[in-house]
């Protein structure tokens, strides 16, 4: 059995998470694991954080020393699974690639009109996002579809083609059977001068829908511009979106050659990227990958400059997989900006999601992940919750992600008190220079309002601060910043009594806490869930010292906090499946699961499952590990909003009855009366990358405590203790409470709160009126009310 290592990474905005793991070498013996958690920005002691992460670990696996600066041989490595959040940093602090637009003629003003949303309504100094493209070439070409879909008599009027004939032009069926009847006729073709030409070739689109080929590009004029934009004006990347592309995508395919040719490095066509009808979201998207890629591919050029060249080559034997915002990993030829958005969220989702859901118990999931930056929240109930449509720093970008809600609260969230409030973010401390404790002259931050309230375990805490990466975190400096802003406040306050640093520190702490509720109701209570009968999985960094609190304000009962709860993104990874997806447009109307235009429709789907099952063979997948889903974009003819539904389980074709559920859930009412129309084809294959993870933990936790109610520790005085100290509780004041080792307690213990258990990459506090239950995998907090 190879003992080649596997090496899974996080790279967030404060701390990047490492996990190294041995696989075992018989079956009686379990893998040995490595972890290593550094900061993301330390340019004093190393270029990239993944390429020292993975030094560290070879390190340590292999009892060698790899000077820092020499290329790492990755023989020895099986795999390197990353995430990273370079391609959003760059979207947010618009430090993109310089690109142009390329749009069909008399559309230059698209991207900047938009779709006319008003997102802020009653705001009185409205500032439109700037567009991200630097200039925009218009094509003189044009398609246009015959007949339109809101005509009553739409099939009976629509162009009937001859799908058996042989006669086809680029791959697009042109003989016709019957001619449209309709009154809608396409206008006329017409020349570079715009004078009619005649009656316009008529093909038929991707979705079935025919196509009238108006005006076709001039690939002469079209080398002649493209030529311009590289050579004259300097741009290297390229975003191409035209009319009716996702059903007809052969003009902006032209453009791409043609581009390549050229030179240009990356072109990204709306087509290729996300082919759905609506041409805004998909010019928005295109300008995003356009902006994007280039950022995140000189970042992957980065990385691998840290290593041996054999990496790259796959001389080596290591495969390099990157998380995409689905939550499924892919190869670095099919990674792209626009799949990268949310990188890292997306593998805490999926270790969240196979650690903490029960299929008997059957409670959905909150995953709460509060790292050093922010908080992201998701929810799980059995099935990935993903968005087809987001909108993030004013882009509207399509592509398919983990419904993830963030907010900028993390554990380096600055403190501020502004106008006699406190305020907590979004402005960050980062990891550079970090919280105050950081030892790097930087701000407070929630990390320190946790630490002045002994909330922390500075004993167990990284020793990775200081000049020389050996110091702890510095209680004096935070101490002394919260004294001079709690005089401030006191200062500014008419009331006689006056604050203490503790209730400062803690009133900090519970805005803060607020923030992180407020995305969990979102997810919950305003689509019709109630947040108390969910579990609340914590993991991050940060998210340990906060469960609780968050827990009681939302009336849940059940905590769990898994083993590797600090570093879940990066576990998430290791345990992830490779995933790749096909779509297509349709303009089929829903006729029931018996209909004509089901079985049209499950041809293309066949045709779609044996794409995806080709390509998963190929990355090596047997066929006994590849799974295949079905997904029909649905809506109610007439309206705007569409959901993605997922094919029945059984492989059913009741599409109709799931779809109709799901908008009741998330709109409260149903149209009855409205035909339902397919809008997009969407098949998703799964490369399964493990069989079995065991048993759950609360599988476990049944099995340790049958009855459901573990016997609490009375005698703290029997478990050895790093140390006693007096911790901040709101309403109680200073407790007295015990920091234990987990690593000293058995499997089927339980103990009373409060108490702080911590190991080398996290700290939980347990509040009062709270047990906590170990089991071999997670910490599993019951929330205990009067």
């Amino acid at each position: 059995m190879s003992n080649r290592i596997q090496i899974a990474i996080d790279r967030g905005g404060t701390f990047t998470d490492c996990l190294g793991r041995i696989p075992s070498q018989s079956p009686n013996d379990p893998p040995r694991d490595i972890v290593i958690k550094l900061l993301s920005h330390d340019p004093a002691n190393y270029a990239d954080a993944p390429t020292e992460g993975v030094r560290r670990i070879l390190e340590q696996a292999y009892k060698i020393s790899l000077p820092r600066g020499d290329k790492i041989d990755t023989s020895n490595i099986d795999y390197i699974r990353l995430s990273t959040t370079v391609a959003t940093n760059a979207l947010l602090e618009r430090k993109g690639e310089r690109h142009a637009l390329v749009i069909t003629k008399g559309f230059k003003d698209l991207v900047q009109i938009g779709n006319q949303s008003r997102p802020s309504i009653f705001d009185l100094a409205i500032k439109k996002p700037e567009v991200l493209y630097h200039g925009v070439l218009e094509v003189d070409e044009r398609v246009t579809l015959v007949g339109y879909t809101s005509d009553p008599k739409a099939r009976e009027n629509a162009v009937q083609f001859d799908l058996d004939s042989p006669d086809t032009q680029d791959d697009y069926v042109t003989k016709i059977t019957k001619e449209y009847s309709g009154t809608d006729k396409p206008p006329s073709a017409y020349d570079e001068q715009g004078r009619p030409t005649g009656p316009p070739e008529i093909v038929r689109g991707i979705s079935g829908e025919a196509v009238a080929i108006l005006k076709k590009p001039d690939e002469a004029l079209l080398k002649k511009q493209l030529h311009a934009l590289y050579h004259e004006h300097g741009f290297r990347s390229l975003a191409v979106v035209l009319m009716h592309s996702y059903t007809y995508p052969l003009h902006e395919q032209i453009i791409k050659r043609i581009a390549l040719d050229i030179g240009f490095q990356t072109v990204s066509c709306s087509s290729a990227l996300m082919p759905m009808i609506k041409m805004v979201p998909r010019a928005t998207s295109s300008t995003a990958d356009a902006y994007l890629t280039p950022v995140l591919q000189a970042y992957i050029d980065g990385f691998f400059s840290g290593f041996e060249d054999s990496l790259r080559s796959g001389a080596a034997g290591t495969k390099i997989e990157f998380m995409m915002s689905d939550g499924g990993l892919t190869s670095v030829d099919h990674f792209s900006g626009l799949k990268s958005i949310i990188s890292g969220p997306a593998g805490g989702v999926v270790g969240m999601a196979l650690t903490s859901y029960d299929a008997q118990d059957k409670r959905p999931i909150i995953g709460f992940d509060m790292g050093g930056t922010s908080t992201d929240v998701s929810r799980y109930d059995g099935q990935y919750e993903q968005v087809f449509e987001t909108t993030l720093d004013g882009i509207t970008i399509q592509s398919p992600q983990l419904d993830v809600n963030t907010v900028a609260s993390g554990g380096s969230s600055r403190l501020f008190f502004r106008n006699g409030l406190f305020a907590v973010g979004p402005e960050s401390a980062s990891a550079h220079p970090g919280p105050t404790c950081y030892r790097k002259g930087g701000p407070l931050a929630i990390t320190d309002a946790n630490l002045v309230t002994g909330r922390l375990a500075v004993e167990m805490f990284p020793k990775i601060f200081g000049p020389n990466e050996d110091q702890g975190l510095d209680v004096d400096a935070s101490q002394s910043s919260f004294e001079e802003l709690t005089s401030e406040i006191n200062a500014h306050s008419s009331s006689e009594r006056k604050l203490s640093v503790d209730e400062v520190a803690q009133g900090f702490i519970r805005v803060a806490n607020e923030i992180m509720c407020r995305p969990i109701r979102a997810l919950t209570e305003a689509r019709g869930y109630s947040a108390s009968k969910h579990i609340l999985a914590s993991f991050g960094g940060a998210g340990g010292q906060h469960a609780c609190s968050l827990a009681r304000s939302l009336g849940i009962r059940t905590v769990i906090i898994h083993k590797y709860s600090s570093i879940l993104s990066a576990y998430g990874m290791a345990l992830a499946d490779r995933v790749f997806e096909h779509q297509e447009p349709s303009s089929e109307t829903w006729t029931g699961e018996h209909g004509d235009a089901r079985k049209r429709i499950e041809q293309r789907v066949d045709q779609l499952r044996s794409k995806v099952k080709k390509e998963l063979e190929a990355q090596g997948f047997k066929p006994d590990r590849i799974h295949l889903q079905t997904l029909l974009n649905l809506r109610y003819e007439g309206t705007d909003t569409a959901l993605m539904t997922l094919q029945p389980e059984g492989g059913g074709w009741d599409f109709e009855r799931v779809f109709v559920q799901k908008y009741e859930q998330e709109f409260g009412f149903v149209l009855e009366d409205k035909n339902v129309i397919v809008d997009d084809i969407r098949v998703r294959g799964v490369g399964k990358s493990f069989d079995d993870l065991g048993q759950t933990v609360l599988h476990e936790y049944r099995s340790l405590f049958p009855n459901g109610q573990a016997i609490p520790i009375t005698n703290l005085d029997t478990l050895q203790k790093l140390a006693t100290r007096k911790v901040y509780f709101d309403p109680q004041g200073r407790l007295d409470t015990p920091i234990i080792k987990l690593n000293q307690l058995n499997h089927g213990t339980s103990i009373n709160g409060p108490a702080i258990l911590v190991d080398q990459t996290q700290t939980i506090l347990l509040e009062p009126k709270c047990v906590a239950s170990l089991t071999s995998q997670a910490v599993l907090i019951e929330i205990l009310y009067d």
